[in-house]
């Protein structure tokens, strides 16, 4: 299945990106790519199954950053093994990058990182699909210099929100027709848009309640693909609990983007 849903996102198809924020356990991810890969089914819909093995990007020291990369990847590709799902997952140093493509099918560049030319380079060097998001700080227009290091074409590009005073987010829903303007698949990450960073106090806040809306909202305007994390227990998550959305949800939110998508085509 993996091999064709690469295929169908390299086609043009839309596409969803769904999974936990951390690769909490085996057991966990397993049970919602399952999941995903029922809507996969059902909607004849292309998913990728997302989670991270780790999260460089921690406002406190005490925060749990994920199992690791060696215990991650072995998650993962038993995820790849047991439901045919292509994965993605983050990379954060250039010496992480070889063995994470290994396993993953898209290689993720976080916000933070986007403008690390060594990373970037290095990811689209694997010849696997590169993620990368657009840092919180970036105008719209700066994706396309960004995405030129990389000198390939399985580049995608997301909007995950951009600074908007202290411990917020807004989405200027400009920037996915700005970024389109690349030529590269556009993907909207509903629920890290929808952050408050540090609003949690020593964690990230969220309003998970309007992931739905925004995700309606991109659809419209027209994204290529769309990222949401989910959990079954978003509020015993070890990251992002304030920003995922409750796994039983995920199948209405892709019911109503994808009439969004239908009508709008």
């Amino acid at each position: 299945m993996s091999n064709n849903v690469i295929s169908r996102i390299e086609g043009g198809d839309f596409f969803l990106i769904a999974g936990p924020c951390v690769a909490e356990s085996a057991d966990l991810c397993l049970h919602v790519a399952e999941q995903v890969a029922e809507l996969a089914l059902k909607h004849d819909l292309p998913c990728v199954f997302k989670s991270s093995y780790q999260k460089a990007n921690r406002l406190s020291a005490g925060s749990p950053t994920g199992p690791g990369i060696d215990e991650g990847l072995l998650i993962l590709q038993k995820v790849k093994q047991e439901t045919g799902l292509p994965v993605l997952t983050d990379v954060h140093e250039t010496i992480e990058v070889d063995p994470v493509a290994e396993v993953a099918d898209i290689l993720q560049i976080p916000a933070f990182l986007c403008r690390q030319t060594s990373l970037v380079v290095k990811a689209a060097a694997t010849g696997k699909w590169v993620n990368i998001k657009k840092g919180q700080f970036l105008a719209p227009e700066d994706m396309a210099k960004i995405a030129a290091k990389a000198d390939s074409k399985k580049v995608m590009l997301t909007e995950r929100g951009t600074t908007f005073g202290y411990r917020n987010l807004v989405v200027d829903f400009r920037s996915l027709l700005i970024m389109k303007e690349t030529g590269l698949p556009v993907v909207f990450d509903a629920s890290h848009s929808l952050q408050l960073p540090g609003g949690g106090g020593d964690v990230s806040g969220g309003q998970p309640e309007f992931i739905e809306p925004m995700a309606r909202a991109a659809a419209a305007v027209g994204i290529d693909g769309l990222f949401v994390e989910t959990h079954p227990e978003p509020d015993k998550a070890m990251s992002d609990r304030g920003a995922m959305l409750p796994l039983a949800q995920l199948e209405e939110l892709v019911t109503s983007v994808l009439k969004i998508k239908e009508a709008t085509n």
